[in-house]
């Protein structure tokens, strides 16, 4: 594979946390770094699975891998163990998750009292 997300830096952060590995009880896995590859392909196109392309597997082996990987809660260990030092590379805030109520965006509120209101008191 030409272009990887993961530099080396980065892998030696990660693998520990990964499953599959030689002395793990269970089954290894294949090469977990390009499984990891893989559910970044996903994440990143939005693309459903049988879209995978052939150089990261089998479409339904990966997906196989991902969920039990998903059922281990191997990526909050992974996003916990990430997330510990952030170095803030990339930032992005987006608008269209953040609803602001409607007093926040300077709409005219509050109790008026209408005309004929006054009139009826006097």
């Amino acid at each position: 594979m030409a272009r990887t997300l993961f530099n080396d830096g980065q892998w030696a952060l990660i693998q520990p946390f990964c499953l599959g590995q030689k002395g793990q009880p269970g089954q290894t896995g294949g090469d977990t770094r390009l499984f990891l590859e893989a559910v970044l392909w996903i994440a990143r196109t939005g693309a459903p699975w049988r879209d995978l392309p052939d150089e990261f597997g089998k479409s339904n082996s990966v997906f196989k891998r991902f969920r039990r990987w998903v059922l281990a809660d191997a990526f909050t260990r992974i996003f916990n163990m990430l997330s510990d030092d952030p170095d803030f590379e990339y930032a992005m805030i987006d608008g269209t998750i953040s609803k602001v109520h409607r007093h926040g965006q300077g709409a005219k509120g509050g109790l008026k009292i209408s005309p004929l209101a006054k009139a009826g008191a006097v």
